[in-house]
Parts: structure tokens; C-alpha cells; sequence
């Protein structure tokens, strides 16, 4: 499957770098758009629900680690933003924690479809590559 958008929130150059390649490797997207902060990313989504609906991100790639605001802060956030982003975006959580209550609490909410362990793999592209059609 190839998405028309992804959208990849994470501090960490390193990560949005190798990411960001194995999601163009995988085939699985080639606009991919990086934001740094869930901030940014909210910011960044709140203006593509207003000017250019048809740029909204099929699938968002989400830390949990953040500075300032966490994912799961972005996850607050973002339940607010406009119709037109919750029915088109999917989020999937990426993760370097081993803590099982991250993994919980994130499967919790309704947003979020998935669940990864840093780094991301092309396998696990490949085995998120489904949830965009649910």
C-alpha cells in the first residue's frame, strides 16, 4: 500500500532520519512530511484542516518521548482538531519504552492503531501498511 501522506512527529533527528528512510524504502510513502514537536505537528494540522484538506496525513508516526509535550499530550491535543483529520488520519505509536502502561495507555485511545518499538523496520511498516483501510 502506498499512502498519499505521512506525517512523522519526533524529536530526535536520528529517528525522523532513519524513519523517514525505511518508510521510503518499504514503498509505503514518498511525501513524508517531519514535525519536531507535537506542537508543531498540532499547529501544522490545524492549518491543513483549514487550507488544504486534501494534504492531511494518512497515517501519523508518533513518539512518545517528547520534550514539553508528550505523545500522549499530542494525543489530548489532537482530539480536538477538526472531523476531517480524526476520519482521515491514522496514528501509530513508536516507542523506545519497554513500559507495558505506555503501550497500554496508548491502545486505550481511540486514535491511536497501533503500537512500535523503536527503530522502526520495514517489517513493521510492511504490518502497519493494513490499517489504513479500518
Amino acid at each position: 500500500m502506498n499512502l498519499n501522506k505521512v506525517l512523522l512527529i519526533d524529536d530526535s533527528d536520528i529517528d525522523n532520519m532513519v524513519n523517514k528512510k525505511v518508510i521510503e524504502k518499504s514503498g509505503f510513502s514518498t511525501h513524508i512530511i517531519i514535525k519536531k514537536s507535537a506542537e508543531s505537528a498540532i499547529e501544522y494540522l490545524s492549518e491543513l484542516a483549514i487550507s488544504n484538506i486534501e494534504d492531511i496525513p494518512d497515517m501519523i508516526f508518533l513518539d512518545i518521548r517528547m520534550p514539553d509535550v508528550d505523545g500522549f499530550g499530542f494525543l489530548e491535543m489532537y482530539k480536538n482538531l477538526p472531523g476531517d483529520i480524526l476520519a482521515k488520519s491514522r496514528i501509530v505509536m513508536l516507542s523506545s519504552s519497554i513500559d507495558s502502561e505506555d503501550h497500554k495507555r496508548a491502545m486505550a485511545n481511540p486514535y491511536v492503531k497501533h503500537f512500535l518499538n523503536k527503530p522502526l523496520r520495514k517489517e513493521s511498516v510492511e504490518m502497519v501498511a493494513g490499517i489504513n483501510d479500518g
